[in-house]
């Protein structure tokens, strides 16, 4: 492997494990204390949510727990498409970052190659939407499709369409609290199993497929 592309492995991996640090040491409750705040004033709100989304992969923060405060700033019918969108744009941010890092050799080489396995199998579409809708940590996805190549245009429209089901449940818990904390957020069992049922459904065909000719 060229020097050049040791060092991109270097950063890349001291990137990753920056984020996990900064996960661990900073919450979402910072979030959420500052959203009662700015509830008064909605224009306010919108501005401070424009920031927590840009911010959120450098923190690890879980994208349903930014959704469920729009849901409590704007309420279900204006928080859906604000919190939707939101999401999509800050899913760019580690698309964009494994892109610059992808590479054919290393740890990275590897995983891409892995995820281009299985979009090949897929599709670039039907595979993003597959991988959103599985009950899996946003921020992951979206650098494995980095790595594995996937076009732009279907990995925002993959990640807008599988989104949806969990961006919906997360503004109407929102929207349905009284006081907004973590501990309040709680899973919706039946949206995680309902879900990955759609996630299989959707890559089945396809696995059988490459199976076939395998």
């Amino acid at each position: 492997m060229a020097r050049a592309q040791i060092r991109r492995q270097v950063v890349g991996l001291a990137a990753v494990a920056l984020v996990v640090l900064a996960g661990l040491a900073l919450s979402p409750e910072v979030v959420f204390r500052q959203v009662e705040r700015a509830t008064a004033n909605p224009f306010l709100a919108a501005g401070f949510f424009c920031v927590v989304y840009l911010v959120r992969p450098l923190f690890a923060w879980p994208t349903s727990a930014v959704a469920v405060a729009v849901g409590y700033v704007y309420g279900p019918v204006a928080g859906f498409p604000l919190a939707l969108a939101g999401t999509v744009a800050s899913a760019c941010l580690p698309f964009a970052a494994a892109r610059y890092f992808r590479i054919d050799a290393g740890p990275f080489g590897r995983l891409g190659a892995s995820g281009e396995r299985f979009f090949d199998a897929t599709g670039d579409l039907r595979g993003m939407v597959a991988s959103r809708l599985a009950p899996a940590p946003s921020d992951p996805v979206s650098a494995a499709a980095g790595l594995s190549g996937v076009p732009w245009r279907a990995f925002v429209l993959g990640t807008a369409l599988g989104e949806v089901p969990w961006t919906a449940a997360a503004v109407l818990a929102g929207g349905s609290l009284d006081v907004l904390s973590v501990g309040r957020l709680s899973k919706n069992w039946w949206l995680v199993v309902a879900a990955a049922v759609a996630a299989l459904l959707l890559v089945a065909k396809p696995a059988r497929e490459a199976l076939r000719r395998a």
